[in-house]
């Protein structure tokens, strides 16, 4: 409440958590309201976790009818309040997550799954130190083709894709500098920003942090962030796995290492190659890759995203500074060793995909695996076993993979399930225009 005093022109409050498909759900409040939020919580329906991509119930769900429809108690994130620079009037954003009304975790909640898997890394007396790139699109959304923005400066559009120009950074600079002033006001740790290859195409890096849940909850506002920022600009932004057929899409791009309790990277063994525990980790992310395919492609657009030689994994592997393995492990001072993981798309739930790797990686030290020799050259010419290349085909892996349910408790693996096989069926009944609109904004 501190944070409200010593900011009286917020007048409302926005109380929010992360629902499966990664999209805010929650409530307004007059900022003079705020405090009971502390001292009693907010309730909604253990139901609206389990949303699909529409908002609409999961018919059959045990959430809904078959428990009346039940609240559960959602409380204040460690986070605390957030500005919400994008908004005309002085809002501030309240993460927050739910419980059970006895105070027990809601297992169906995905910040609660990464706090499962990171308190099982405590246990351990580790700590994972996570980093995530956020790849998106700034498009002009106003007519039946999507394209490029005109330049602010100049009133032109590109219509290429400007890998690394300062010009197409330059050419949205105001946006930018507004974007860095809000991050800084967020607490969210933008580092570098590139253009990519896509038209009107940028990459955004956060910086690496010892604290998992704050990453993903950096992650998870800095994609409202961007949305929000970009409408208020006049044009749209879009995490949208593959807004262009013709274009690279958009990755979610995750870069972690482990610490253990004297803060070593236990990645590191002075050696260019790394560790015995970071192969291990390998081996787990790898072993655990066809199931968590859903998680890090969990829409249909986003297998539009995941084929061969567009800049993202369609094969099982890793290399050394490769940017065509799933798995890489980029150049670095032995102390900095780390795994790029790079399969997800920017429309991800940052919390169940970060909640996957890390999950994974812990099956890989737990159990003491190995991976197979890296890959040297290019991985899509290469004879190696694929990810599921297909939504349903994600979706029936993720269900029958008892690596799932060793990283995500059982409760979110169904109500996951559940979400996912009625998108697949309610979405054979649109369009690609239709599917594009949806996804466009709401991922």
């Amino acid at each position: 409440m501190d944070w409200l005093r010593e900011h009286p022109e917020v007048r409302t409050i926005r109380v929010a958590a992360a629902d499966l498909n990664g999209v805010a759900r929650g409530k307004r409040i007059p900022a003079r309201f705020a405090d009971k939020v502390f001292t009693e919580g907010t309730r909604f329906p253990f139901s609206v976790m389990n949303l699909d991509i529409w908002g609409e119930d999961i018919e059959d769900s045990p959430l809904v009818f078959e428990t009346g429809d039940c609240d559960g108690l959602l409380r204040p994130t460690e986070r605390g309040f957030m500005p919400m620079p994008w908004l005309a009037s002085p809002t501030a954003l309240l993460p927050i997550w739910m419980f059970h009304m006895d105070g027990r975790p809601y297992a169906g909640d995905p910040r609660q799954a990464l706090a499962r898997v990171v308190d099982r890394y405590k246990a351990r007396g580790l700590t994972p130190v996570v980093a995530t790139e956020l790849e998106f699109f700034l498009i002009d959304d106003s007519g039946k083709t999507l394209r490029v923005p005109p330049s602010p400066r100049s009133g032109k559009r590109r219509t290429g894709g400007e890998t690394l120009s300062l010009r197409a950074l330059d050419a949205f600079d105001a946006f930018f500098s507004a974007l860095y002033d809000a991050c800084e006001a967020m607490d969210i740790p933008a580092d570098t920003a590139i253009s990519e290859a896509g038209p009107g195409q940028f990459e955004i890096n956060l910086m690496h942090q010892p604290d998992a849940l704050k990453a993903a909850d950096d992650t998870w506002a800095f994609k409202m962030l961007v949305k929000g920022l970009a409408r208020s600009h006049g044009f749209a932004a879009s995490f949208m796995a593959k807004p262009y057929s013709l274009w690279s899409g958009n990755g979610m791009h995750m870069h972690f290492s482990i610490l253990d309790e004297a803060g070593r990277n236990i990645f590191n063994d002075g050696s260019e190659k790394g560790s015995g525990a970071m192969r291990a980790a390998v081996a787990g992310c790898l072993a655990a890759l066809p199931g968590s395919t859903l998680i890090f492609a969990p829409h249909a657009n986003s297998f539009e995203r995941l084929v061969p030689n567009a800049h993202a994994p369609t094969g099982i592997g890793w290399a050394y500074e490769n940017r065509t393995a799933a798995l890489r492990i980029p150049a670095s001072g032995p102390a900095a060793r780390r795994i790029e993981h790079r399969v997800a798309g920017g429309d991800v739930n940052p919390y169940l995909s970060i909640a996957a790797v890390l999950g994974a990686a812990l099956v890989g030290l737990e159990d003491g695996l190995v991976p197979d020799d890296p890959i040297i050259g290019n991985a899509y010419a290469q004879s190696l076993p694929q990810l599921p290349a297909t939504w349903n085909l994600a979706i029936n892996t993720f269900a029958e993979d008892p690596l799932i349910r060793r990283i995500f408790d059982e409760e979110l693996v169904e109500n996951f399930l559940m979400t996912k096989r009625q998108e697949v069926h309610y979405m054979a009944e649109l369009s690609e225009q239709e599917q594009t609109e949806l996804y466009l904004d709401t991922v």
